[in-house]
């Protein structure tokens, strides 16, 4: 044994074990989910498709990719003749770099969300390769509502023409107007693309409106609030009239971008694990845990608010929100108020707010998420005491100003 990396797994289990985990992006696998990633399934190379395999001894691990597709269809009541999944993406900056890759030319524009409004860096960020392979043409929020803007996108999507739009976010707390997307594209012959990684969970619960009536692809990852291992899926619309107009065959298209155009073997102790967590989702609890994920990030930033502090948008819809802690240059920095919640087993993640004027390392909000917390059994009662505990740390340093 390995005495070392041991003890820090072990200091790392005992450190999520006492603090409160409110990062939005975080969650608490099962043991069954544990068990798949730890399993003898890492020992096999498995390059390939089921059935299409560059390596012999693959028929079990051809069994479980199927599965692992089956379940991830059914989970979001998706028809297998509509729809192809892609089980393999090693992640979700990987499964949208693929996306791109199968569909938009290098060079050509893609539309997403600003980083610095809620957007996720693979949504063409300059910083990011996906911003250095195609030229994004962002869209933000109303400067006074703090809400996507879908008047200004639709302006955006007929002067700059792109390629594909994304709806998608990792900071937004409200409910995504899908069909407003895709009337948007529509507007100007684009692609929709949905990361929905943030919202899975929530739409697999029936706790958010589903995106797949009206996407071309739909990307997510597996770990946030669909509670599963570190993994990615592609959903891909067999039937997108984009797609045959422009002679594409967008599930093809998509795989091949992902193996052999990206990836070599796909992490089979990974799909496993994926597949456990999708059958999970399935279970009547799950539905009952999304929506209480909805009511607990309800309650926490109506407590919040109640104490002063202003919350972006003025609330939240699904399972996170975002808090102006600097309050005009009279409070805490992100950074700052990100550090002094850790000192106090409070676990939150810095995050910049719309039109923000700091510096994204040390940016004027923090983002809360309820997902972890929801899955060790909290509700709405423990989060009126995290509120206190939270309060009690930054409001010295904060002049409170009343909504």
């Amino acid at each position: 044994m390995d005495k070392e990396i041991n003890n820090l797994i072990k200091q790392e289990e005992k450190r999520q074990k006492k603090v409160i985990n409110l990062i939005a992006s975080e969650n608490y696998v099962s043991r069954d989910v544990l068990r798949a990633l730890g399993s003898v399934l890492t020992n096999k190379y498995s390059e390939g498709y089921p059935g299409k395999r560059y390596y012999a001894g693959n028929k079990i691990i051809d069994e479980i990719e199927s599965i692992c597709k089956e379940r991830a269809l059914k989970l979001f009541n998706l028809s297998p003749k509509k729809w192809n999944v892609n089980v393999q993406p090693y992640s979700g900056s990987p499964a949208n770099l693929a996306v791109y890759t199968a569909l938009i030319p290098l060079g050509e524009k893609i539309c997403g969300l600003r980083l610095d409004m809620g957007g996720h860096l693979t949504h063409g960020h300059s910083v990011s390769f996906t911003g250095k392979a195609w030229k994004q043409v962002a869209y933000g929020v109303n400067q006074k509502t703090e809400r996507i803007d879908y008047e200004e996108l639709l302006e955006i999507a007929k002067k700059e023409n792109p390629k594909l739009i994304i709806a998608g976010a990792t900071a937004y707390s409200r409910i995504i107007d899908f069909k407003k997307f895709r009337e948007i594209a529509d507007s100007c012959g684009a692609y929709l693309m949905v990361d929905m990684a943030h919202i899975a969970g929530l739409i697999a619960g029936k706790a958010h409106p589903s995106p797949f009536p009206f996407a071309d692809v739909v990307t997510t990852t597996t770990h946030k609030t669909l509670r599963g291992p570190r993994g990615a899926l592609i959903f891909a619309n067999r039937e997108s009239r984009i797609a045959k107009n422009n002679g594409i065959d967008l599930s093809a298209a998509v795989d091949k971008a992902v193996f052999p155009g990206l990836q070599g073997g796909p992490h089979n102790h990974q799909t496993a694990a994926i597949a456990v967590c999708l059958k999970e989702a399935m279970e009547p609890e799950f539905k009952n845990y999304a929506k209480q994920i909805v009511k607990n990030a309800k309650t926490l930033a109506a407590e919040l608010k109640k104490a002063g502090f202003r919350i972006i948008s003025g609330g939240t819809d699904n399972h996170l929100f975002i808090i102006d802690t600097w309050l005009g240059g009279k409070g805490i920095s992100g950074g700052e108020a990100e550090k002094k919640l850790e000192k106090e087993g409070i676990i939150v993640s810095k995050s910049a707010i719309p039109y923000d004027t700091r510096k994204p390392f040390d940016p004027s909000g923090i983002r809360i998420g309820a997902p972890a917390v929801t899955t060790q059994g909290m509700k709405e009662k423990e989060m009126k005491k995290i509120a206190e505990r939270i309060i009690k740390v930054l409001i010295p340093k904060i002049k409170p100003v009343r909504n």
